[in-house]
Formats: structure tokens, C-alpha cells, sequence
């Protein structure tokens, strides 16, 4: 895992780690933290309900923020020759996004569209919703997810074009702040040859359904 989350440190075109693998807190810090924002929170962390509160909170984050330790390029390192000419692209529609806000650390939740135009070469269909989970399951905004899913597909399939699109609602728009409810946020990269007209029609004929 060391070697994983230091290749991935090094990458600065994905700028994923923030910081140095030795300053991460402890799970006991961690959970400390948790406390101290109940009581600030103006409730009492040691009262039945939410004693066992910090260690939940702290498990659930390591589900929420598992995309730091997950690396792009492995996921996409294993791809197929063996396509019978199949020279098309290839479309996920729908990917389930769950994200955190970056500025408030509520949910981000939504769905992501993903294609690209093989270039001699697939990879597994799972594969690119992995990668869209990795992104997603960090502090983020979504246009920064949306180029970064982009840039990996980019870089480590070398594909003749990546659509990324990424269409969610952001809690600290819908329970906080000016609380306006049924808001999406759409996000897209069109990379290659989705940049020209009629691919881009293809694709969104294609995720329309």
C-alpha cells in the first residue's frame, strides 16, 4: 500500500494525496476529533446514543474516502487485444457517483456517463467505473472529478477519445446555504474525437437511451 499511495503522490497530474502518508492522525485521533465536534456540536459524546458514535463516524469515512488509496493507473493496467476489429465506442451509462464536497464535506450524489474510442486495445467494463469510484470517493468538486476521470482514462488507455459526463446534486446547496432543492450540476470533458460534432451526437443519443 506504501508503494501505491507514493507513486500516486508523485503523479501531479492526478494530485491525490494531500498530504504526507506519515502525517496521517491515528484512528484514536480521529475518533478524539469526532468527539470534540459533538461537544461542539452542543451535545454529550459520552451519553448512550453516541458513545460508540466517533468509532462509527471514523469506519464510515474510511468507506467515504477509500479513493485515496486506489491508483488509476492500476485499475486500468490490464487491457484486451482480443475485440474482433471492434472499433466503436464504448459507453457506460449511469455510474453511481457518491462524493463528498470538498467545501463542506456533505454528499455529492449523482450518476456519471463514461465513453471512450478504443485504440486497438479495451479494458474491462468495470474497470471505468473504478475509476470513476476512486475520484468520487475523496473530497472533491465535481468539475475537478469530471477532468480527472477524463485525464485517467486519457493517459493510461492512450484511447482516440474520452466523453466524461458527471450530473449530481450537492447537499451543501440543498440542506444548508440557499437550500433550493431539485438542483443538478452537470459537468462534462469531451477529449479527441468526442471534440468533434457528430462523435459528440453519437454519445449523447447513445446516454439518453
Amino acid at each position: 500500500m506504501d508503494a501505491v499511495i507514493e507513486r500516486i503522490k508523485n503523479d501531479p497530474e492526478l494530485k491525490v494525496i494531500p498530504q504526507d502518508a506519515d502525517d496521517r492522525p491515528t484512528r484514536a485521533e480521529a475518533e478524539a476529533a469526532v468527539r470534540t465536534l459533538i461537544k461542539w456540536a452542543g451535545d454529550n459524546p459520552d451519553r448512550e446514543g453516541l458513545i460508540e458514535t466517533p468509532k462509527r463516524v471514523a469506519k464510515a469515512y474510511e468507506e467515504f474516502f477509500a479513493g485515496y488509496h486506489d491508483n488509476p493507473e492500476e485499475i486500468l493496467s490490464r487491457t484486451f487485444e482480443e475485440v474482433e476489429g471492434y472499433d466503436d465506442m464504448v459507453v457506460l451509462r449511469g455510474i453511481q457517483v457518491e462524493s463528498h464536497c470538498e467545501h463542506h464535506m456533505v454528499p455529492v450524489q449523482g450518476t456519471a456517463h463514461v465513453a471512450y474510442m478504443p485504440n486497438g486495445r479495451v479494458v474491462g467494463i468495470s474497470k471505468l467505473a473504478r475509476v470513476v469510484e476512486a475520484f468520487a470517493r475523496r473530497l472533491q468538486t465535481q468539475e475537478t472529478m469530471t477532468a480527472q476521470i477524463a485525464d485517467a482514462i486519457e493517459k493510461y488507455l492512450k484511447p482516440k477519445g474520452v466523453a466524461v459526463i458527471v450530473d449530481a446534486t450537492h447537499q451543501c446547496m440543498t440542506c444548508r446555504g440557499v437550500k433550493h432543492q431539485g438542483v443538478y450540476t452537470i459537468t462534462r470533458q469531451f477529449r479527441g474525437c468526442f471534440k468533434e460534432a457528430e462523435q459528440e451526437r453519437r454519445f449523447w443519443d447513445l446516454i439518453r437511451g
